[in-house]
């Protein structure tokens, strides 16, 4: 869970590798480091954040067209200048930045100790690169093809680049199981965990694959090589990512600008998908592929985090609508506890960056059964976009904040639109029906919109509530995984505790946390179990809680009883997650914000978790 990126080209490496970090720090910020090769190998690292890096080198000699730079997340070593990367080989003619785990490196490590090496940090990763330089020198071959034999002997994932003192006009960049993109640009090489770093440069990009090795000299051709030593041919896309996504564009923060760019995600991940005067919906990814999902006896749905409350909406849709049985999972778990998964199952992964691990992993054990696998990502040529059978991209544009936002709203939007496809194939809704929600849900974007506007209340509330120790959130049927978004998004980005319950299981519990200091937020909309909610509402109130409500526009039952009242534009019940959760991202927004918290690097979080 880090930040790779490195360069080699005409021109300065240092200012490209710099801003690349400052791109690339969504996914680790304990600490940064850079190497540049200017004739001597010359390393620059630091605790802290990117900005520290910057102040920690700024009158030192930064001169050198090749380097290689990266942020970290940290799995092995506390975060501290010693585990930074890069990290050198003994010779320190070597050096190395690299995300991944290396499984095996403990036994690795104690058999280089018994060989005389010795070890400045206690990462993973500076044991990899001092294997690498052993094989090198002991076995006189060179630096690829110690690589390859190294990776033969390792156990993990790994996304590396090597850079050589002895070797000044060469990277060396290999993958398994973490992503890594190589933009080609006019005489010159990029190299980044994604996109973002390579975007202002190229639109020109090879997603390297899995046990692949890049060779990238100065002025020549890419050359790629499996750890195998068999060639391959790189396959080079065009990057469709606009270098304004990159950019706060005048907001105070990413997780602010991506909330309210909920309107315009929403629509695009409809667009070319939903024709309202045709009647259709059309995933274009999924087509080969509709009717096993028509006929599957169940749909397993695995993912992570707020993908996992995500497919909590799916399964309570996919059951309503198209009366398949779904069971949704955390892939973390999944993998680990023999599931029974047969083969006219259909398994829906879903992630953001399309690089999770657990659900990586989680889909080669759902292939292995021969189960169909339909991938929901927002990053095309991701790992996940290339193991699954099909799938579909949400389109939500790049998610810079480390709190997803856009990228929830734009699953469910996804998952709406399949199981309201696969119903109107199946015949388990009927016409009117199946239009109904279609109109609905083209409205959607603009309903978004209009919640958006109560964020001056919500900042208003907020204040109240910005030094409460606890949160609970309460919701039922759809609005259940509503809450439990609600929840995650607070502790996230604010640090405070918080829980998200089914309304009726408040009883069963939680309801003795409940007193004067207890703020309650339940999600009250106008459909459903509305009666039984009230109830629920009334038996905090009797407890003295404190109670922020989200209804619909125009209610009247419980703006008696609570204590602060949201108003949310009315829509059909399945639909109202896309709704209600906007003044939660909202209250969570501000809550952090005004607890002088880091929003979009909240502490000890990673945007993408390429580890277990």
């Amino acid at each position: 869970m880090c930040g790779i990126v490195a360069y080699i080209g005409p021109k300065q490496a240092y200012p490209i590798l710099i801003k690349g970090l400052h791109r690339l720090e969504y996914r680790g910020y304990d600490s940064a480091g850079i190497a540049l090769l200017n004739g001597d190998l010359n390393l620059y690292k630091c605790k802290g954040k990117v900005s520290d890096l910057e102040d920690h080198v700024k009158d030192l000699n930064l001169h050198g067209t090749i380097g290689i730079a990266h942020t970290r997340w940290a799995t092995h070593g506390e975060p501290n200048d010693e585990n930074a990367h890069p990290h050198f080989s003994q010779s320190r003619k070597l050096a190395i930045i690299h995300n991944g785990i290396i499984e095996n490196y403990a036994s690795l490590k104690k058999e280089l100790i018994n060989r005389g090496y010795q070890f400045s940090s206690n990462t993973d990763t500076e044991v990899l690169i001092h294997l690498i330089e052993d094989i090198q020198v002991n076995e006189k071959v060179n630096l690829v093809e110690a690589l390859q034999i190294a990776l033969n002997q390792v156990i993990g994932a790994y996304a590396i680049v090597i850079i050589s003192k002895d070797d000044p006009d060469t990277l060396i960049v290999a993958k398994k199981g973490s992503p890594l993109v190589i933009g080609i640009g006019e005489g010159e090489y990029f190299v980044a965990s994604d996109a973002t770093p390579i975007v202002e440069y190229t639109k020109k990009v090879v997603y390297l694959g899995e046990e692949e090795i890049a060779i990238i000299r100065r002025n020549c051709d890419l050359k790629i090589k499996t750890i195998l030593n068999k060639d391959k041919t790189p396959y080079i896309q065009k990057l469709e990512m606009q270098l304004s996504a990159l950019e706060k564009e005048g907001f105070e923060h990413f997780m602010l600008k991506e909330i309210y760019e909920q309107p315009r995600s929403i629509n695009d991940s409809m667009r070319g998908r939903l024709n309202i005067e045709k009647g259709i919906i059309s995933l274009g990814g999924i087509i080969d592929y509709e009717q096993k999902i028509v006929n599957a006896n169940r749909i397993i749905i695995v993912a992570c985090g707020t993908s996992w409350h995500a497919g909590l909406v799916g399964e309570y849709v996919f059951e309503d609508l198209a009366r398949i049985p779904v069971e949704v999972e955390y892939a973390s778990e999944f993998r680990y506890r023999h599931p029974v998964i047969y083969e006219n199952d259909v398994v829906i992964a879903i992630s953001q960056s399309g690089e999770t691990a657990d659900t990586l992993a989680a889909i080669q054990l759902a292939k292995s059964k021969g189960a169909t696998i339909i991938g929901i990502c927002n990053v095309v040529g991701s790992s996940i976009a290339r193991a699954t059978d099909a799938g579909s991209y949400t389109h939500a544009g790049p998610e810079i904040g480390v709190a997803s936002t856009k990228a929830f709203t734009a699953q469910v939007t996804l998952l709406t639109l399949m199981a309201l496809m696969i119903a109107h194939k199946k015949g388990s809704i009927s016409k009117s029906r199946y239009h109904q929600i279609l109109n609905e849900l083209a409205a959607i974007p603009e309903k978004v919109a209009i919640a958006l506007k109560v964020n001056d209340q919500v900042k208003i509330i907020a204040e109240k509530f910005k030094d409460a120790r606890n949160f609970l959130y309460l919701g039922r049927g759809y609005n259940f995984p509503v809450a439990l978004e609600g929840a995650l998004k607070l502790k996230e980005i604010s640090y405070i505790h918080a829980e998200g319950y089914p309304a009726a299981e408040m009883k069963h519990g939680p309801i003795a946390l409940i007193d004067e200091e207890m703020p309650v937020v339940v999600i009250a909309t106008n459909k459903g179990t509305y009666e039984k909610v009230i109830s629920n509402i009334q038996e905090v109130k009797a407890r003295k809680g404190k109670i922020i409500a989200i209804v619909t526009e125009g209610d009247v039952s419980v703006k008696e009883l609570a204590d602060y009242v949201i108003e949310i534009p009315e829509t059909e019940e399945l639909l109202v997650p896309l709704i209600a959760t906007i003044p939660l991202q909202l209250l969570s927004y501000h809550i952090a914000v005004l607890r002088g918290c880091n929003v979009d690097q909240p502490r000890n979080l990673a945007k993408s978790v390429t580890v277990e």
